[in-house]
């Protein structure tokens, strides 16, 4: 170890007991009654050294009061370097910034808002741009279409007088754009499968409304079917009555407004009651004598018994 090392991490005895310097300038940096006591000090260098102060401003705990003096060489008196507030081993600290697009979720976004998408977003591809170079016999080949030039010509498949319409120099960008083909990204595989997986976990098959449903989507008359690969296992309800109304859905979905769910039968009703009103129904006052719910004994017994 060198003998500078060993001075700089020695404390300049004029620096480390200019304390009331230090606390001086702290409280002209801090809020009024905000620095606490002195909690050690540090050599930063020769005849430099930092003081710490605890700070008492609500919401910064853990934090420090950080002054640090300085002397000059052969000087006697110790000058101010800088104020500043630090936090301490045990401060409360805010999260570690994320950028927006690790942020964002769905369904932020609000009107007028804008999501540009990264260059080399895994969600997307390159699509048609035109660039790729045609086939050397191709009538938009540079060495056609110098020939063309050249020629003055046109390059058809026949005369002139067999075509319908005036022939026109045409471009596989022109063809590519009448077709729809147009866009400079399109959804990558990738980008295909996170989406189908994020549907299928908000609509599929695991859903406790599909686990509940008498049968499945793919058999439902509501259940609108769209083109592409995703046709296969997708498609749009459309049953005002369902919770997935207007939204993409698998085909392995269900819930209880498919279209051939059983109805259950109406309970029957039973029939009214007929009273005949013409005729009188006997009741007898005393039970018969062979109905069994009274013992058969001849009156004067029964008299004797203390029965009416």
């Amino acid at each position: 170890m060198s003998a500078a090392t060993t001075r700089s991490r020695t404390p300049d005895r004029l620096c480390a007991e200019a304390v009331d310097l230090a606390r001086t300038a702290a409280e002209e940096a801090a809020a009024p009654g905000v620095v606490g006591e002195h909690s050690g000090l540090v050599s930063e260098g020769d005849r430099v050294v930092t003081h710490f102060f605890e700070c008492k401003e609500l919401g910064y705990r853990g934090w420090r009061w950080a002054v640090t003096v300085a002397r000059a060489s052969r000087a006697k008196f110790v000058t101010l370097d800088e104020v500043v507030l630090l936090p301490g081993p045990d401060a409360l600290l805010a999260p570690e910034w994320v950028p927006w697009s690790e942020r964002l979720r769905p369904g932020d976004m609000g009107p007028g808002d804008l999501l540009p998408t990264d260059a080399e977003d895994l969600r997307l591809e390159p699509g048609y741009t035109g660039e790729d170079e045609p086939l050397p016999s191709s009538p938009v080949s540079e060495e056609m279409a110098e020939l063309v030039e050249a020629e003055d010509a046109e390059v058809t498949s026949g005369g002139p007088a067999t075509l319908p319409v005036v022939p026109a120099r045409g471009s596989i960008a022109a063809v590519a754009e009448e077709l729809g083909m147009r866009r400079a990204r399109v959804l990558s595989r990738y980008g295909l499968h996170i989406a189908a997986d994020r549907w299928e976990e908000s609509y599929g098959a695991k859903t406790p409304m599909a686990q509940a449903a008498p049968a499945s989507c793919v058999s439902c008359g509501f259940l609108v079917p769209i083109g592409g690969s995703l046709g296969q296992a997708f498609g749009i309800c459309a049953n005002e009555f369902a919770p997935a109304d207007g939204r993409l859905v698998s085909l392995s979905y269900g819930c209880g407004g498919h279209s051939e769910a059983a109805v259950m039968p109406a309970p029957p009703r039973p029939a009214p009651p007929v009273i005949d009103e013409t005729t009188v129904d006997p009741f007898p006052l005393r039970p018969a004598r062979d109905s069994g719910s009274v013992p058969d004994v001849s009156d004067e017994d029964a008299a004797e018994l203390g029965h009416s």
